[in-house]
């Protein structure tokens, strides 16, 4: 008998199904190297505009992350390359209070400005952290003046002092004094390894099942990480009229679209681009496959530059002693 499920996309049973229908279509878009995840989050102090103009903040926060990706990588003096990246919106923390961050799926590499080669990432976070942050930064704050320009943010509630153009500036100006917090880790593996990935976090909704551990009939209990401390388990229980408020910040706008493709990934360039990639990473990876060969069977090493050093031809005496005589002369 089919088990009944309602569907909807914040229903932690009926996501299990979406998540596997997803990564289903998106294996065939993977390609044969590492992934970087990068993480962008906006500060706490944004939250009060994150709660009156959902779609208008989190459009914001994809494509001020986005483009800060796609930009630092094309300037040559990081990566100078045409990257893609997978971005996938998450808005709460392990408490469900409201934190709105990015994740990002990113390959290893990108195109070449004239597509003629893949090109390798020389950092071992794929880009500077500190660079992302500060470009991240200026592009969501711009972005933020220009919709209250336009009078489009809602300042109500308790952003309702944010109304006055003074106390908005004041905001924005605090902000940009602090670091914004952009989160990269190295490459965490090829396309098996991506999956698993995106299968924890593209699907995932504000809490799980298993993270439920009592209802009384007034208050619940569930499970959470302080990651302030260590990432220690905690239990927290809540009366169940603020649990489902906290529940319910992170209920998105019918329709909005919490994962989305940039760059080479997006849906217009996907499948060109990827029929370019595939032969030239695949290029890459034999010359890299070569070169490692060529440096493991070598066990002489120039003492100078600690290179490994190949033999291209063997002497005898009488050879070596015709060279000791040109050496001397």
């Amino acid at each position: 008998m089919n088990s009944i499920t309602c569907r909807h996309r914040h229903c932690p049973k009926c996501q299990t199904q979406a998540r596997q229908r997803w990564l289903a279509a998106r294996e065939r878009d993977l390609l044969t190297t590492d992934y970087f995840h990068v993480v962008f989050t906006v500060p706490h102090e944004l939250n009060v505009l994150a709660l009156d103009n959902q779609r208008l903040f989190y459009d914001l926060l994809f494509n001020a992350s986005a483009q800060t990706l796609l930009e630092v990588a094309a300037d040559p003096k990081h990566l100078g390359a045409e990257i893609g990246l997978i971005s996938i919106l998450h808005t709460w923390g392990q408490n469900l209070l409201l934190h709105p961050h990015v994740h990002c799926a990113i390959p290893a590499g990108g195109l070449s400005s004239d597509h003629s080669r893949w090109v390798r990432p020389r950092y071992p976070f794929f880009l500077p952290v500190k660079v992302l942050s500060r470009v991240f930064r200026g592009k969501f704050c711009a972005g933020l003046k220009r919709l209250y320009r336009r009078k489009r943010l809602r300042c109500a509630g308790p952003a309702s002092t944010l109304a006055d153009l003074k106390q908005f500036h004041r905001l924005l100006r605090r902000l940009h004094r602090q670091d914004w917090v952009v989160y990269a880790k190295p490459a965490f593996g090829g396309p098996t390894q991506v999956l698993r990935y995106l299968g924890r976090y593209t699907h995932r909704v504000a809490i799980s099942n298993h993270r439920l551990l009592a209802f009384d009939g007034e208050r619940v209990t569930f499970r959470w990480k302080d990651y302030a401390h260590g990432g220690k388990q905690r239990k927290m229980t809540l009366r169940g009229t603020e649990f489902l408020r906290r529940f319910f910040l992170h209920v998105l706008p019918k329709g909005f679209v919490r994962i989305r493709h940039f760059g080479f990934l997006s849906n217009r360039l996907r499948a060109s681009r990827l029929a370019l990639c595939r032969p030239l990473l695949a290029t890459a990876n034999t010359r890299t496959a070569s070169r490692s060969s060529l440096e493991t069977s070598s066990t002489w090493h120039c003492p100078h530059c600690g290179a490994p050093m190949m033999v291209m031809q063997r002497l005898n005496a009488a050879e070596l002693s015709r060279c000791s005589y040109f050496d001397s002369s």
